[in-house]
């Protein structure tokens, strides 16, 4: 019996680590007029529009909701919505930035077994999920 406890030990400290899985790429948002490019930046990931499908026709799309009026005339493409995304085992974790109510969440990102991503943003407990579909 004695043998026996140091060989389990080492079996369950030699257990791989569960990671989640990939989610970076370009995908196209649940409202599908735009599309996110996610990709690493330093140890993290990051997303950032890369692509308006449907412009404003009033003019630029600009982020005039954003709490800091120095950062309201900023456009939207190419602005950074997924920030510091780390793997916390089956899904990932970080905050995302919506425009269209210039706020801040924490955020899980999941891959689901389809291909598509689940895109969470949450206050406290509550969270409000959305699928976003990959891009060729």
């Amino acid at each position: 019996m004695k043998k026996l406890f140091p060989i389990a030990i080492a079996l369950i400290i030699a257990q791989p680590a569960f990671a989640a899985s990939p989610i970076a790429g370009k995908w196209l948002t649940t409202e599908k007029d735009s599309i996110v490019e996610i990709a690493p930046c330093g140890p993290a990931l990051c997303g950032k529009i890369i692509r308006i499908l449907k412009p404003n026709p009033k003019g630029p799309t600009i982020d005039s909701n954003n709490p800091n009026p120095a950062l309201r005339n900023r456009p939207i493409q190419n602005m950074q919505i997924l920030s510091d995304y780390v793997d916390k085992g089956k899904r990932w974790q970080g905050s995302i930035y919506d425009p269209r109510r210039g706020k801040s969440y924490k955020s899980y990102v999941t891959r689901l077994p389809n291909g598509t991503l689940k895109v969470e943003g949450c206050i406290a407990f509550l969270c409000e999920g959305f699928i976003w579909t990959p891009v060729n």
